[in-house]
């Protein structure tokens, strides 16, 4: 007899698999959230934030997600697909979310300063011609943990180099160098 995964399961193992990507985000100097997009069970889409990297505002790991799924499935509707991701979404994010038609997200952690779905604000509950059911707090401890992290670690770099522009005009040269492209000369901070 064969025995079908509880939806608890599920969803752990599908918060793992953007907890996954959120390292990879980390790994590239990244605020380390990621997301997931679930079609029929299985994982169709994956992104991370690249927001830092290929300097887009629109690169949140959400948006990644969403037009990777997008182009796997041929359209720019969601409906059937459920959205996993690290931290509560942002207002542009869970617009998207719900232009996508997409039709449950789950959140680890909560975003007291930017999450539109319960912290500042919830995007799903205003009028629309989608509902988006959500479910928040799923394996928030190892959500948070991670940002807390990224974020303790990225204060220790900022006190050593002396001010956060200093660490941000090095870490930009040093991408630089990984991406071979040239450092902005027009910046003095930044000469490669």
């Amino acid at each position: 007899m064969t025995h079908e995964p509880t939806r608890l399961h599920d969803d752990a193992y599908f918060m793992q698999a953007a907890l996954k990507e959120a390292h990879k985000a980390e790994l590239i100097g990244e605020v380390p959230i990621g997301a997931v997009i679930v079609h029929e069970g299985r994982i169709i889409a994956r992104g991370h934030n690249r927001r830092e990297t290929l300097q887009d505002v629109t690169l949140h790991a959400e948006l990644v997600a969403i037009r990777q799924a997008c182009r796997r499935l041929k359209s720019w509707r969601l409906d059937g697909c459920d959205l996993y991701v690290t931290l509560e979404p942002c207002v542009m994010c869970a617009g998207a979310i719900v232009q996508a038609r997409i039709r449950t997200v789950y959140y680890g952690a909560t975003d007291p300063k930017a999450g539109a779905v319960g912290s500042i604000i919830n995007i799903f509950d205003l009028k629309h011609n989608h509902r988006v059911a959500w479910q928040g707090l799923l394996l928030q401890e190892s959500c948070s943990q991670i940002l807390k992290d990224f974020f303790a670690h990225r204060r220790a770099a900022d006190k050593a180099a002396g001010s956060r522009a200093t660490r941000r005009a090095t870490a930009q040269a040093e991408q630089a160098r990984r991406q071979r492209l040239p450092a902005d000369p027009t910046n003095p901070d930044n000469r490669g």
